[in-house]
């Protein structure tokens, strides 16, 4: 699969599941369950013990299934660490452009984090195939209108506070996808081990996506 396929294949969805949890033997787990739901992507962030073993078990297990992420990277050497893991796309929550030209030495997506129209622009001119706003609960979806009105080229996500009320506003706006943390990632559903229900609940939000992306 290409790169570009890569992308289409985390955008078709609508939403990409950022998963932080205690153990790293829940990861592989808790990808298994987003991409039976239809979530193709799938963020692992880097602050969660056994992360990289984590990005390297997913990618065999669910190979073809789901594009496995490695998210909260902060440098290149973590970018580069993550990606020789298996991580098919890294994610930042600031703007370096390091990051981005490892990501590009490497011919991996890369999304990093802006929230100024400067900075967004910015990561756009230095190679971002996506840029991740954050934290979005501090802007909206308005916010989202109104940068693509004079950047429409400039493809967008929102992170930070997004659920399964608002990511149809997010989408509406312009956004191409979300990225969904706790609200979808379910706790309890993974203290109990719930993989079935956690799966019906990533169903429910490709469902919502598609349908707000209809209207």
């Amino acid at each position: 699969m290409t790169k570009e396929e890569q992308l289409q294949q985390i955008i078709d969805p609508g939403v990409v599941a950022v998963i932080r949890t205690k153990s790293g033997d829940e990861l592989v787990s808790i990808c298994e369950a987003m991409a039976e739901g239809g979530i193709m992507g799938v963020e692992i962030t880097m602050t969660s013990p056994g992360a990289t073993e984590a990005i390297y078990n997913a990618s065999k297990v669910l190979q073809g299934k789901a594009i496995i992420g490695a998210g909260s990277v902060l440098d290149p050497e973590t970018a580069r660490i993550a990606m020789l893991a298996g991580a098919d796309f890294i994610v930042s929550p600031i703007l370096n452009r390091d990051v981005i030209a490892m990501c590009k030495r490497y011919g991996k997506i890369v999304i990093p984090g802006a929230f100024t129209p400067t900075e967004i622009l910015t990561a756009w001119e230095a190679g971002a195939d996506v840029v991740k706003v954050f934290p979005a609960t501090k802007l909206g979806p308005s916010f989202i209108k109104d940068v693509r009105g004079p950047m429409p080229q400039v493809k967008l996500t929102p992170t930070g506070g997004v659920n399964i009320d608002n990511l149809g506003d997010f989408l509406k706006a312009g956004a191409v996808f979300v990225g969904v943390g706790s609200a979808l990632v379910n706790k309890q559903d993974v203290a109990e081990k719930n993989w079935t229900h956690l799966a019906g609940l990533a169903a429910d939000y490709v469902k919502t996506a598609r349908a707000a992306r209809a209207n």
